[in-house]
């Protein structure tokens, strides 16, 4: 009787575990970009809106004190790194750095 109980209190445990994980796993995965010269909210506007122009963007923001773009897919979506770079620049910017799923790059991604 008490191994079972002890049997099914670890099969408890490893399900809770399995699911934390696997709700985990539904989250968005977040590309950062670091822009030079992003420091006045204006500017930071519009390298939203570039960004934001992108298909599978479902959210774009910026922080003037960091000098990022936060960028979120919507959901089952993998945003082109290179597009991403490509639209901070046509706002006008420079990308130093984007991390994101596809990896980081301090140069404009090729693909």
């Amino acid at each position: 009787m008490r191994t079972t109980m002890v049997l099914g209190v670890a099969v408890l445990a490893v399900g809770l575990l399995c699911l934390s994980q696997a709700t985990g796993q539904t989250t968005t995965k977040k590309t950062i970009i670091t822009i030079e010269d992003l420091d006045c909210p204006v500017c930071a506007k519009d390298v939203e809106k570039a960004v934001a122009k992108i298909t599978g963007v479902d959210t774009v923001t910026t922080d003037v004190k960091t000098q990022t773009a936060t960028v979120a897919p919507k959901a089952n979506v993998t945003l082109s790194a290179k597009a991403l770079w490509e639209a901070v620049e046509s706002a006008g910017f420079k990308p130093t750095k984007l991390e994101g799923p596809s990896g980081t790059f301090t140069a404009k991604p090729k693909a």
